[in-house]
C-alpha cells in the first residue's frame, strides 16, 4: 500500500478510536477515564457501571456498526448501479427495510431476530424493485434516482399507513423515523450486528469482483464474469448491511452518499482501498455527528438523523449542481 494511503488509513483508524472513547465518556452524565476502567473491570454494580454497559456500549457499538454498513452499502450500490448519486436513504433501500420492520411490529413479531431479518428482506425488495425498473425502462442514470425517490415516498408513505392503522407499531417511529441511537438496546443490536459483520466480511473479499462489475456488463463478461450472479450477491450484500443499520438506528440518511464520495477523493474508486475506508470512515464519521447531537444543545438531546440531514441536503443538491446532461464530471 502506498505510503499517502496508508496515512489516511492511519487517520481514519484513530478517527473510530477517539470518537468511540468520547462517545462511552461523554453526554448528559459524564464517565472519567477512571469510571470507564471500574465499569470495564467491575461491570454494572454502580450508576457508572450501569450507564456504561446498558446506554454508553450499545450505543457507540450501535454507531460504529450503522455507520460501516451504511457507507459500504452506499459503496456497494453506487458501483453495481454505475451511478455515485445512488445511497441506500435516496432510492428507498432504507425505506424499505423500515416498511418490513414497521410491518413485524404491526404484527407482534418484537424479538431482535425477527426485526433484523425482516429489514434485510425488507431493504433487498426495495433494491431489487429499483433495478428492475431500471432494467425494464432503460432508464438513464438520472431516472433511476429519481425512480429511487418516487419508490423511497411510496413506501414511506406505506409505513404511515400501517401507523395509522396499527398505533402499537408507532411505539418511538419519531425516532425511527428520523434516525437515531438513543433508544438501542441490546436485544436489536446483537443480531443486527451480527448480520453487519457477516456482510462486511464477504463483501471485503469481492472487492475484485466489484471493480470487474463497475466496468460495465460487457467488459465484465468477457473478463469471464458471471455478471447476474455477482449483480444480485452484491445487491443482497447492500440490502442486509442497510436493512439491519435500519432495524436499530431508524431511517438514518446519507451516510451512504457522504462518505463514498469523500473516501473516493481521498484513496481513489479501486474498491480494495474504497470499501475498507469507507468501513473506517463511516463508523467514525457516525460516531463523530452522534456525539455532535449530544453535546450541542445540553440538556437536550438533538436526534442525530437531523444532523445527517442538515448536512446531507446540501450535499447532496452539490452533486446535482456538478452534473449536465446526466453525466458525472469527477
Amino acid at each position: 500500500m502506498p505510503k499517502g494511503k496508508k496515512v489516511i488509513f492511519l487517520g481514519a483508524g484513530l478517527l473510530c478510536i477517539v470518537s468511540a472513547l468520547l462517545s462511552l465518556g461523554l453526554g448528559a452524565a459524564s464517565l472519567s477515564p477512571r469510571d470507564l476502567w471500574q465499569a470495564i473491570c467491575g461491570g454494572p454494580k454502580d450508576t457508572a457501571g450501569w450507564i456504561f454497559w446498558y446506554a454508553r456500549l450499545p450505543r457507540t457499538a450501535a454507531c460504529l456498526l450503522s455507520g460501516a454498513a451504511l457507507a459500504t452499502s452506499g459503496a456497494v450500490i453506487q458501483a453495481v448501479l454505475s451511478n455515485k448519486l445512488a445511497s441506500p436513504s435516496i432510492i428507498g433501500v432504507n425505506a424499505g427495510a423500515g416498511l418490513a420492520v414497521t410491518l413485524c411490529c404491526a404484527l407482534g413479531f418484537l424479538s431482535g431476530w425477527a426485526i433484523a431479518a425482516s429489514a434485510f428482506g425488507g431493504a433487498l425488495l426495495a433494491v431489487l424493485l429499483v433495478v428492475f425498473v431500471a432494467e425494464k425502462t432503460g432508464a438513464s442514470r438520472t431516472t433511476v434516482i429519481l425512480g429511487g425517490v418516487a419508490i423511497n415516498s411510496f413506501l414511506n408513505a406505506l409505513s404511515e399507513a400501517v401507523v395509522t392503522l396499527v398505533p402499537e407499531a408507532g411505539m418511538s417511529r419519531g425516532d425511527f423515523r428520523v434516525g437515531g441511537f438513543s433508544s438501542v438496546s441490546h436485544t436489536r443490536l446483537i443480531p443486527a450486528g451480527i448480520l453487519i459483520v457477516a456482510a462486511l466480511a464477504l463483501v471485503l473479499t469481492l472487492c475484485n469482483e466489484l471493480d470487474v462489475l463497475s466496468l460495465g456488463e460487457d467488459t465484465a463478461q468477457g473478463l469471464g464474469l458471471s455478471v447476474k450472479k455477482m449483480r444480485t450477491l452484491f445487491l443482497i450484500l447492500a440490502a442486509m448491511l442497510a436493512g439491519a443499520s435500519v432495524s436499530f438506528a431508524g431511517l438514518l440518511g446519507f451516510v451512504g452518499l457522504i462518505v463514498p464520495h469523500a473516501v473516493r477523493k481521498l484513496v481513489g474508486s479501486e474498491s480494495r482501498y474504497l470499501l475498507p475506508l469507507c468501513v473506517l470512515g463511516g463508523a467514525g464519521f457516525v460516531t463523530c455527528c452522534d456525539l455532535a447531537a449530544r453535546l450541542l444543545f445540553v440538556p437536550y438531546e438533538l436526534p442525530v438523523g437531523i444532523l445527517m440531514s442538515v448536512l446531507g441536503g446540501p450535499f447532496f443538491i452539490l452533486l446535482l449542481l456538478k452534473r449536465k446532461g446526466g453525466k458525472d464530471h469527477d
